[in-house]
């Protein structure tokens, strides 16, 4: 990535593109997956998904599995306004910005 790209990157809404990206790729994003791939406290990774994301028209949905309220995971239903395309292949960038361990994010298939 261009250093003129990294440099005009917003952190807040990099976090919100990147956990977009990380429902869609993990094989059961719930919070403890999420903390682990970003190394953020589960309350940040809450308030992206319940405050941030609805503000791009995203829309995403907690499958619940078991019988604890924690039991289940994430699912990607829309991405709103976020263009996939565009996160996938600025993704070295918005972890760079981040600085969160690139070898704990699953590569664009």
């Amino acid at each position: 990535m261009s250093h003129a790209l990294n440099s005009g990157l917003n952190p807040t809404i990099c976090r919100r593109l990147l956990i977009a990206y990380l429902i869609e790729r993990l094989p059961r994003p719930n919070n403890p997956a999420l903390e682990e791939a970003t190394g953020w406290p589960r309350r940040t990774i809450q308030d992206v998904i319940a405050k941030g994301l609805p503000g791009h028209g995203t829309l995403v949905e907690f499958v619940q599995q078991g019988v604890r309220n924690n039991d289940g995971y994430y699912e990607m239903k829309d991405w709103g306004s976020i263009d996939r395309k565009w996160v996938q292949e600025n993704l070295a960038a918005i972890i760079e910005e981040l600085q969160v361990a690139p070898e704990l994010i699953p590569a664009p298939q």
